[in-house]
């Protein structure tokens, strides 16, 4: 792994490639106050995202496309790209023939192909290339680990996971477009955040089943699934994701063979960051205990205090990766896996079946 910069005291220079809502709000806030990070420029191309890049990153350079940054990427030590799904495989091939690390968005690629190829040429390259898999730090799936780290589960035998959102009017946008190359649809978009947390939790999947709905008129792309994963332990993981969920249900209930978890309610971090918080205070993250999950079996029950969200560990394992050679804080084969079982999901919707995965 190629060290960027010699002088550990010297900041991991940044250049951050689109400035919609991932890269204002899920990508500069965090590089912007992580030690050993500078947010040195941004590619944007639209007017009012300009002005609010320069408001929110005073003295930031703003060019208007990814060629310019290329040809001066000896300016840089890392690339984030927070741009349509369609241009993550194509961004990342560049940035890589560029010289660069890159960090990119989820989903890594349209297809486990295409992701595959660009981690053979970053190690290759001995170049850093992660994605950016951040619910991994969400203070309730953190929760969950630290029950099972801590034995107070026992065995978990099935993990349900919901990611549930009331949208019954469509957005319009590359989101809901049909063309494959587009990675679009609801499976891509949360599923590659269930999927993620499912074989981080249990490990390896060996088999995949699932249900894919258009439920809103005229709508090009599912938006309403259900994915049900065998893990290689025997473990299952029953996931759903949805916009038209006018009540949701509980965003996780584990159960194991000792007790059981179960939890209402989204992650703090994303409102804070839409409202324009930064990571940072004591208690960034930090869930009130109304909100906390419920551990336990039968009617002994109690209620557990839910970790504190940490999405900045994530540009914190960069820092760690790229200056002391530590592992990316996200393997990108982990990812290339995920789009494995995404593929293998929509090969079962067609099919009305199972599908087993090597």
């Amino acid at each position: 792994m190629r060290t960027p910069n010699p002088s550990s005291v010297a900041p991991i220079r940044v250049a951050l490639v689109g400035y919609g809502l991932a890269g204002s709000a899920f990508h500069a806030p965090l590089i912007a106050t992580t030690s050993g990070m500078q947010l040195d420029l941004i590619v944007t191309r639209d007017a009012a995202r300009r002005v609010a890049a320069l408001r929110d990153h005073s003295g930031v350079q703003i060019v208007d496309s990814a060629d310019v940054l290329w040809r001066s990427a000896s300016d840089f030590d890392l690339v984030v790209l927070a741009t349509p799904n369609r241009t993550h495989a194509p961004l990342t091939q560049a940035a890589l023939a560029a010289g660069l690390s890159v960090v990119v968005d989820k989903p890594f690629a349209p297809t486990a192909e295409e992701a595959r190829a660009l981690v053979d040429d970053a190690r290759a390259r001995k170049l850093m290339l992660t994605v950016y898999q951040n619910r991994r730090w969400d203070g309730d799936f953190r929760t969950v680990r630290r029950l099972q780290a801590d034995g107070a589960l026992g065995t978990i035998f099935r993990f349900e996971s919901r990611f549930e959102r009331w949208r019954p009017v469509p957005k319009v946008g590359w989101r809901e477009r049909a063309d494959p190359a587009e990675a679009g649809g609801i499976l891509y978009d949360l599923g590659s955040h269930l999927i993620d947390q499912a074989m981080l939790l249990l490990g390896d999947v060996i088999s995949v089943y699932a249900q894919l709905d258009r439920r809103r008129p005229d709508v090009q792309v599912e938006d309403d699934a259900f994915v049900a994963l065998t893990h290689r332990s025997g473990a299952r993981s029953h996931l759903w994701m949805s916009a038209v969920a006018a009540q949701p249900g509980p965003r996780f209930q584990v159960l194991g063979d000792k007790a059981g978890y179960v939890k209402l309610g989204l992650d703090v971090q994303e409102d804070a960051l839409r409202r324009g918080e930064r990571p940072g205070g004591a208690d960034w993250g930090e869930e009130p205990r109304e909100r906390w999950g419920l551990l336990g079996a039968g009617d002994e029950l109690r209620a557990v205090p839910t970790e504190c969200g940490a999405y900045q560990a994530f540009y914190e394992g960069v820092v760690r990766c790229l200056r002391d050679g530590a592992p990316p804080p996200v393997d990108p084969s982990d990812a290339v896996r995920g789009l494995e079982i995404i593929a293998a999901a929509r090969h079962s919707a067609a099919e009305g079946a199972t599908i087993r995965i090597s």
